[in-house]
């Protein structure tokens, strides 16, 4: 897949493509189908299809407070929408700039010149251009006088829970702990990505030699609690990564009280001599085993421990 940081990036002659746009924050599976319809479109047209998305939700910039966590980083969202079989994503920069561009110029300078865009699918809600003046209504007029066609896709909703397939849905879930449903909504397990670091080493202290994730994580860690899942290792040098078996464990440590700050550190069944620092690796949640406690003691903790593993064995098949 092609990558273009701006419509600068994009080589001369490069259309007709088709257009799908949005965040693509979780590259969901709502926003699958929409790639999916675009690829059939494009096939008809003999052209390419093309995500257009952003390096920020616009919300960081117009309303910062208002602004949720993302689900994946750009590299996150890079990989996961290669994956789709698209033929290119364009990342434009939302600044204070974009912002002001006139529904009209956004169209023109981002689209339609670089782009050689036929057709653009939006969903109902898109909104485009300065103080979002822009919509469904006026892309038709604006398609009507450049040459492209506007698709606008209807909601993808969940059968059983009749409820539209959204990030934020995805943010509930994870902020719940419900990594299985989260999952089934993203269509892959939730994961997050990071370098391994130096922590205290109290887990290999315990019988537990824990991968420290970096502060700097990209993705959204679910709620505090112990998770059955994987461990990926994705360093140079090795071409898909090597995937571990891990009991994962996100929050505090509270038992100990003297970690400030939210932590995602994955134990590899078995493994206590694997070394894995600095390498970059993918940590994906399976299922959650329990939340968050503190324990009286060392002892306790450390039996509790023992049936975390045992348990994620089984969630995982591998006892």
């Amino acid at each position: 897949m092609m990558v273009f940081r701006g419509p600068e990036d994009v080589p001369a002659g490069f259309g007709p493509s088709v257009v799908a746009i949005g965040k693509f924050d979780g590259v969901h599976a709502g926003h699958r189908v929409v790639l999916e319809r675009a690829k059939v479109d494009a096939a008809t047209r003999g052209a390419r299809v093309v995500a257009v998305t952003f390096d920020r939700n616009p919300l960081a910039v117009l309303r910062p407070e208002r602004n949720p966590a993302e689900l994946v980083g750009v590299p996150q969202k890079l990989r996961l929408l290669a994956e789709t079989g698209i033929d290119a994503t364009m990342v434009l920069t939302f600044d204070e700039r974009l912002a002001l561009l006139s529904p009209r110029d956004f169209v023109v300078d981002m689209l339609v010149e670089p782009l050689g865009m036929c057709t653009i699918l939006v969903g109902t809600d898109f909104r485009f251009g300065r103080g979002g003046a822009g919509n469904a209504d006026l892309l038709r007029e604006l398609g009507e006088e450049f040459g492209f066609r506007v698709d606008v896709v209807d909601e993808v909703r969940a059968i059983d829970e009749g409820r539209r397939v959204s990030s934020t849905w995805v943010r509930e879930l994870l902020g719940a702990g419900d990594v299985e449903t989260a999952a089934k909504l993203l269509g892959r397990p939730t994961a997050v990505w990071g370098e391994v670091v130096h922590g205290l080493k109290r887990g290999r202290a315990l019988g537990f030699p824990t991968a420290n994730l970096s502060a700097s994580l990209e993705g959204f860690a679910p709620a505090d609690g112990v998770y059955a899942g994987w461990l990926i290792d994705e360093a140079p040098g090795l071409r898909s990564g090597v995937r571990y078996p891990a009991a994962i464990s996100v929050g505090t440590n509270p038992t100990f009280g003297d970690v400030t700050r939210r932590q995602v550190e994955a134990y590899v069944l078995d493994e206590t001599d694997l070394d894995l620092y600095g390498h970059e690796v993918e940590v994906q949640f399976v299922s959650r085993v329990r939340g968050m406690t503190a324990f009286d003691g060392v002892e306790s903790l450390k039996a509790q421990m023992a049936d975390d593993v045992a348990q994620v064995r089984r969630a995982l098949g591998r006892g």
